[in-house]
């Protein structure tokens, strides 16, 4: 059975990890979701993206048991096939919601990481517990981690292995809303249906910046900012909406430019498994 669904919903796309009863990763999990992100990497038609592992919990990490019969090369070749499925996800050119339920733990943490914006239930509980295991996170947990909360918070996360409830997790910038666990999936998708009306190639310059300019000094941020701004400059989504501005004033503005405008895709996505 496909452990990773595809729901599109007009120009967003639920990604739903579907690997009962935890949503491990194991080799056919992360090889259908890095198939799911190249093949959204392509979508002309999908403006928006949605994680989510299912009413009960997000994901629950890596196969621990598969890890246990893995030798020391071994490991290092899945552990980065993981870490470059998520750079994957984190690298799709459109915004990407992390609809979070239930356990969100290690490499279901990693996963959440990648995305540009957390919404995570109140029963939802967060963590990266590898260090409990003699291990430490390898799939983007120490770096994207310490870029979102700090490296004080980050270490403290990561050294412990402890974990967070949905609180804490907002007051320490691990996750940006907060909602009812009924609410967690239409909040999501509300969120990204609104980032799905914007402007594609400004909001994909805006990640880009953001990004990678995050990686680099200010001189090289500010530079890469210029070019992409320059860039977007030229689109026909900042004709229409700096017309729609000057002849009906801020916020009217309806955007159908494509971020990827003349680049071939495949074509409109339809409900199938990956």
């Amino acid at each position: 059975m496909p452990r990773i669904r595809l729901d599109p919903d007009g120009p967003v796309v639920t990604v739903r990890l579907d690997n009962p009863p935890m949503n491990a990763f194991d080799d056919v999990q992360r090889d259908e979701l890095a198939a799911c992100a190249r093949r959204l990497a392509d979508a002309r038609d999908v403006r928006a993206v949605v994680l989510y592992g299912g009413e009960k919990l997000f994901a629950a990490g890596a196969d621990i048991k598969a890890l246990a019969a893995m030798g020391p090369e071994e490991v290092r070749g899945w552990n980065r096939a993981l870490q470059r499925t998520f750079e994957e996800v984190a690298r799709l050119p459109m915004p990407v919601v992390a609809a979070i339920t239930g356990y969100a733990l290690g490499g279901g943490m990693e996963l959440a990481l990648a995305a540009d914006y957390r919404i995570a239930a109140e029963n939802a509980v967060l963590g990266q517990p590898e260090v409990q295991l003699g291990i430490m996170p390898g799939s983007g947990g120490t770096q994207r981690l310490a870029r979102l909360i700090g490296p004080a918070r980050a270490k403290n996360l990561l050294m412990t292995g402890r974990r967070v409830r949905a609180e804490e997790a907002l007051r320490l910038g691990l996750v940006d809303e907060v909602v009812p666990a009924d609410a967690v999936l239409d909040t999501a998708l509300g969120y990204a249906r609104r980032l799905a009306e914007g402007p594609a190639a400004a909001l994909e310059a805006i990640k880009e910046a953001v990004d990678h300019g995050a990686d680099t000094g200010l001189t090289a941020g500010l530079a890469l900012e210029r070019s992409l701004f320059t860039g977007v400059f030229g689109t026909a989504d900042a004709g229409d909406g700096i017309r729609s501005f000057l002849e009906h004033g801020p916020g009217k503005a309806h955007f159908n430019g494509s971020a990827r405008e003349g680049e071939p895709g495949e074509g409109p996505l339809r409900p199938r498994d990956a």
